[in-house]
């Protein structure tokens, strides 16, 4: 790199080192979730081996992802969010490049997941190093950056790797993470603040035996149980053996003066609320991005690369939402934000139901744009109320935790909307070779119902949002537009007990 190059990395303002690297960074480790799903055949071709076998190198990360996560708010504590950052995407980069160069599906799957563990440890500290640079009064900026990685990279996934695929090899869905993690590493070292670290206890080695073994078999339970079957033994023993860990791991933490899990914050009934509405809407949204493109390509016979041409838009009216979010919360108010925004996702979502094979595609995508642009405010307008009274010190934890319940829900999301669906489907998609529409057969009742499962977590996750009370969003607002002074009475009115009247 140049003197000039250096130089000019060194003058980049810190608040936008950390949200370049930390989009980045996310951006990479949601898309890799998904791009390899369209390269698994041709995986399984060069290394001669089954789709069944083939499957597991997208388990291995994603239970990856859950082992380390539980311990990644502990991590940043410890050692310093910038350290603990950046080690892991030099982990991720260097993991990417030894997938790249697999020689077998052992050692595929073997890198896989040490990519998946660093992953792991990028979102919660990367966010908590937004959130401390940040202060609330300027966090429904941030909604902009956020929402990039959490939207776009898992629909941008299937494209990218069908074009690589295509044109190149199955190689490249990981060598594209070389380049980015490179830059965001050299962002990092040169641009970022030093190593600032937070009071941190000792590591609670109990909670941590307990939590990321149990996590890790409750996700992989609930993501493989609709492929395997509930009732198979691998899924049953797992499944129960993750709860049972989960529920040691609860008890024992609240019993526990510093525990891996702050679970405490959970006491707080803004911070609980949100996390709760973001699971909802994280179990609706990803599983209606796992049934439609199934539909869209079961019943009517469209291209793996069409289907995630026609999906897209989704990811575009999320985008849009980002943009426009901090004024629709000025204007309307976080609460009003949430509900209105989940009404009219419910809406089309139910309107996917009626899509049939002779269905304009520009109308398809018209609804996903929707969709998108409205549930993009909900998510973000949700974060910013999530960590509105979090304390910097506990903003770790806080955004370790929140991410634990994203995960959660969106692997109860795709379990739940997959089990309606192989329940609906109780023969072979009849006619789906001729692109018969949605009236014909058991498949297109079970794929109805799949996309309804998805609208009632949005419900559900309404039904939340009106339990919320102004005096909580009064005080974001507050937060934003009055300075500090006022920020402070609004959270004082907000934490004290309605008068009566």
């Amino acid at each position: 790199m140049t003197d000039t190059g250096t130089a000019g990395i060194r003058a980049v303002n810190p608040k936008v080192a950390i949200r370049l690297i930390y989009v980045a960074a996310m951006f990479l480790v949601a898309m890799d979730a998904t791009i390899v799903n369209v390269a698994l055949l041709a995986i399984c071709k060069e290394l001669a081996v089954s789709p069944a076998e083939a499957g597991t190198v997208n388990i291995g990360y994603l239970v990856a992802v859950a082992l380390t996560l539980p311990l990644a708010g502990w991590l940043g504590d410890r050692f310093g969010g910038k350290r603990v950052l950046l080690s892991a995407i030099i982990v991720f980069t260097a993991a990417s490049v030894c997938c790249g160069l697999a020689w077998s599906l052992d050692g595929l799957i073997l890198f896989r997941v040490i990519q998946g563990a660093a992953g792991g440890l990028i979102a919660p500290v990367g966010m908590a190093l937004l959130f401390r640079a940040f202060p609330p009064e300027e966090r429904a900026r941030l909604s902009r950056s956020l929402v990039l990685p959490i939207a776009v990279a898992p629909a941008v996934g299937p494209i990218i790797g069908g074009f690589f695929v295509d044109t190149l090899s199955w190689r490249w869905c990981f060598y594209i993470n070389v380049p980015i993690c490179a830059l965001a590493i050299a962002l990092g070292l040169l641009a970022l603040k030093g190593n600032e670290r937070q009071p941190a206890s000792q590591l609670d080695f109990v909670g941590l035996l307990l939590s990321a073994p149990g996590f890790a078999m409750l996700i992989y339970a609930l993501s493989q149980g609709s492929i395997r079957g509930w009732g198979s033994p691998e899924i049953v023993v797992t499944g129960l053996l993750g709860v049972m860990f989960m529920i040691a791991m609860i008890v024992i933490s609240l019993r526990t003066p510093a525990p891996l899990l702050q679970l405490r914050l959970m006491s707080e009934r803004l911070y609980r609320t949100a996390g709760l509405i973001a699971l909802c809407t994280s179990a609706g949204l990803l599983g209606m991005l796992y049934v439609f493109p199934l539909m869209y390509q079961d019943l009517f016979g469209a291209s793996a690369f069409h289907t995630g041409l026609t999906t897209f838009p989704e990811a575009l009216g999320l985008m849009a939402a980002s943009q426009c979010m901090p004024w629709s919360v000025q204007k309307l108010g976080v609460r009003r934000v949430i509900t209105i925004a989940l009404l009219c996702a419910m809406a089309v979502f139910g309107a996917l139901c009626l899509v049939q094979a002779d269905t304009n595609p520009w109308l398809v995508r018209a609804l996903l744009l929707i969709g998108g642009f409205t549930l993009g405010h909900s998510v973000g307008a949700v974060q910013l109320l999530a960590f509105a009274q979090v304390e910097p010190p506990r903003m770790g934890q806080a955004t370790m935790l929140f991410q634990v319940q994203n995960r959660l829900g969106s692997a109860l999301g795709v379990a739940v909307i997959g089990s309606v669906l192989a329940a609906g489907m109780t023969g072979s998609p009849a006619g789906a070779a001729a692109g018969v529409g949605l009236s014909a057969g058991p498949a297109a009742l079970g794929y109805q119902a799949a996309l309804l499962a998805a609208a009632a977590f949005l419900a559900l996750a309404w039904g939340l949002a009106l339990t919320l009370r102004e005096a909580d969003t009064a005080g974001v607002l507050a937060r934003r537009s009055q300075g500090p002074a006022a920020a402070a009475e609004a959270a004082k009115r907000a934490k004290a007990p309605p008068v009566s009247s």
